[in-house]
Formats: C-alpha cells, structure tokens, sequence
C-alpha cells in the first residue's frame, strides 16, 4: 500500500501551489501551515534546494472526529500536501494516504474518518 497519491502537473511552481491551495478548499479543507522548505535549508543549512513546500492541510469536521476518537492523533495531523519541482523542471504534488498513517494507531474508530479524508485529498489530486 502506497502512503501517497501523487500527480505530475504541467505547470509552474506558484500556480500549482494556487491550483491545490483551490482544490483543498473545494474539499473542506483551509491550508494551516506552508513549510517552505527551500527557503529552510537555505537558511538553516545554507544549501541550495530545489521549490519544494509542505501544505499542511486541514478539514476541522474530520480533524475534530479524529481527536475525538483517539486524543494522540493530533501527532498526526495534518495532512500534509506536498508541492514539489524536479530537476528537470517537472513539478509533482503529492498528498498523505490518511489510511496508511492511521494502521499506525491500534483505533478502528478511526477507520471511517480516514477512508473519508483519504477519498477527498484523492480527489484534490485526481483533480488538478
């Protein structure tokens, strides 16, 4: 079982970024945290990277119905959503498998919230 879904996008870096930023709202989710990872180590480390961000991406029914289930599972959200450019210019989105992380955590309770989050970050990328 993969732990992602990912999509090659014919487009630039900032317009992606804006094309999944729309298709996660489409989806309940709003976008809490943007981890520019390029910028970090650049600063941090002082290394060259390539445009990758992280979206951590949040749909607060859900979130709500996780922490509920299983108080811990905030360790794993949110869902991030990565935006990535390849050296060769080819830029990749990909978002967590929520039900690959939550085999994780011995609660099936949690099963139908992941099954639903996993459909709609699904979407987001089949849609883009």
């Amino acid at each position: 079982m993969s732990y992602y879904f990912s999509k090659i996008l014919n487009t630039d870096f900032d317009s992606a970024i804006s094309r999944v930023t729309d298709e996660l709202k489409k989806e309940g989710f709003g976008v809490l945290t943007e981890i520019d990872v390029k910028e970090t180590f650049k600063k941090k480390l002082d290394v060259d990277f390539r445009k990758y961000r992280i979206l951590g991406a949040c749909n607060p029914n859900f979130a709500f119905e996780a922490i509920k289930s299983e108080d811990k599972v905030g360790t794993m959200l949110p869902c991030n959503v990565i935006v990535q450019e390849h050296e060769d210019g080819r830029i990749e989105v990909s978002a967590v498998d929520p039900i690959a992380s939550m085999m994780a955590i011995k609660n099936d309770s949690l099963g139908e919230v992941a099954s639903a989050v996993s459909g709609k970050l699904r979407r987001v990328i089949e849609n883009l």
